[in-house]
């Protein structure tokens, strides 16, 4: 069995979604980090100075800690444990989704857009015939020269 799970592991498509896995998470990061500290707060100021973080509704007011009565942060509220609808965090990862969307599709588009021009080049390379050596046309010419001269 160990043998069995050892092979399928080592195994280039398990190694290469690995590796995917892995290199989605950090990509994953940065695009979280260019929506949450770039765009959004871009957004959020073409909008009048809106914060989509601080958009929320509290679902059970009284189970607001008398510390927190008032409080308009999504974060402390959170982990207070009241029960919330973050409306305003799902924007931003409703934004951040587009972003990796787009890339995705960006890269996917420019990869197909390289094997469609690769597999024309190979294709117009494969149609061409080659052309014959030097000496294979001289020895033609001779034979046809040769032919004309017997009046074959």
């Amino acid at each position: 069995m160990f043998k069995e799970f050892k092979a399928f592991i080592m195994r280039g498509n398990v190694l290469d979604l690995a590796v995917a896995v892995i290199i989605g998470a950090a990509f994953g990061k940065i695009v979280t980090s260019l929506t949450e500290d770039v765009l959004m707060p871009i957004i959020g100021r073409i909008f009048g100075g809106l914060d989509f973080s601080s958009y929320f509704l509290i679902l059970s007011p009284e189970k607001v800690p008398a510390a927190l009565q008032g409080s308009t942060d999504y974060a402390a509220l959170k982990k207070a444990g009241v029960p919330l609808l973050g409306y305003g965090e799902f924007i931003t990862q409703a934004v951040n989704f587009l972003i990796v969307a787009f890339i995705i599709f960006m890269l996917v588009r420019s990869i197909n857009k390289l094997m469609s021009l690769a597999a024309h080049e190979q294709a117009k390379a494969e149609a061409a015939p080659a052309a014959d050596p030097a000496d294979i046309v001289l020895l033609r010419e001779i034979r046809d020269e040769l032919k004309a001269r017997r009046g074959v």
